[in-house]
């Protein structure tokens, strides 16, 4: 088998790794919930690519984030669910229908996208999903009509903290500006004291909690992804600890070895440096 540009190609090696008495060992034992993990490690991958702007990595990267998208597929088309072509059709469907003033007619394009449309679509969207399983005779699965139960529980924590503030503002629930959110979080920090203090460590989690919440909404009002950010923070305490191993290494010592003085006096010369 050689390889293709064609996306069938894909398919047809997913298929092969798959075949009960001829595939791969490994690739057999594989269900939705042992890949899962894989898919979310390699969005991840995708975006560490792109972050550090290398396109051969970002290439493969997405090949491998698209394997992945073969791989649920042909799990699910073995059980009778649906196919990859079934994939490929829902999102060409979806993007579509949110966007009328795009694909739609004339003065749907003129009138370009309404105020809450994009919500309204996708609530139009799930009636349908929830109508057709109950059509099946399935129960339902959304028990909840809340407006932010739409975002995913899997995400990283601090996305779906801006996921959430970014939907609530979507109807004013929102600071007008950033400068209020550094008084919040200050309000925040205080409260945490007074948890610490108080020796309670679930108090504590709850106001560590709050804390994290209001940082990510200033991040938003000043128009920076907390996700983002605290990347680019480890990328620089990685690199300055780096420093201090480097420079102990050379006086022939170890992290292990040195004192916390040793350390932090290094770390302050790896400010001026990293």
């Amino acid at each position: 088998m050689l390889p293709s540009k064609d996306i069938t190609r894909l398919i047809e090696i997913m298929a092969a790794l798959r075949d009960k008495d001829t595939g791969c060992p490994w690739d057999i034992e594989q269900n939705f919930e042992s890949i899962a993990p894989y898919t979310i490690e390699e969005a991840y991958e995708v975006a560490d690519a792109i972050e550090r702007n290398d396109m051969d990595e970002l290439r493969d990267e997405l090949g491998d984030l698209l394997l992945q998208v073969v791989y649920h597929s042909r799990i699910a088309e073995e059980i009778g669910q649906f196919k990859f072509g079934d994939v490929v059709e829902a999102v060409t469907r979806k993007m579509i229908r949110r966007h009328p003033h795009v694909f739609g007619d004339e003065e749907a394009r003129r009138q370009g996208l309404p105020k809450g449309m994009w919500e309204t679509i996708k609530a139009e969207e799930k009636a349908e999903k929830e109508a057709a399983r109950a059509a099946r005779g399935e129960e339902p699965r959304v028990k909840s009509e809340g407006y932010l139960d739409g975002i995913p529980l899997a995400q990283p924590a601090l996305t779906r903290a801006l996921k959430l503030q970014q939907k609530a503002a979507r109807v004013g629930f929102d600071w007008g500006a950033a400068e209020p959110i550094l008084d919040k979080i200050e309000e925040e920090i205080g409260e945490l004291r007074a948890a610490m203090a108080e020796g309670q460590q679930d108090a504590v989690a709850a106001e560590l909690g709050d804390l994290f919440f209001s940082v990510v909404n200033l991040g938003r009002h000043l128009e920076l992804d907390s996700e983002t950010s605290l990347r680019l923070t480890n990328d620089k305490f990685r690199d300055r600890f780096h420093f201090i191993e480097r420079e102990l290494k050379s006086k022939g010592r170890s992290v292990e070895e040195a004192n916390l003085d040793e350390m932090e006096a290094l770390w302050a010369m790896a400010k001026g440096r990293v």
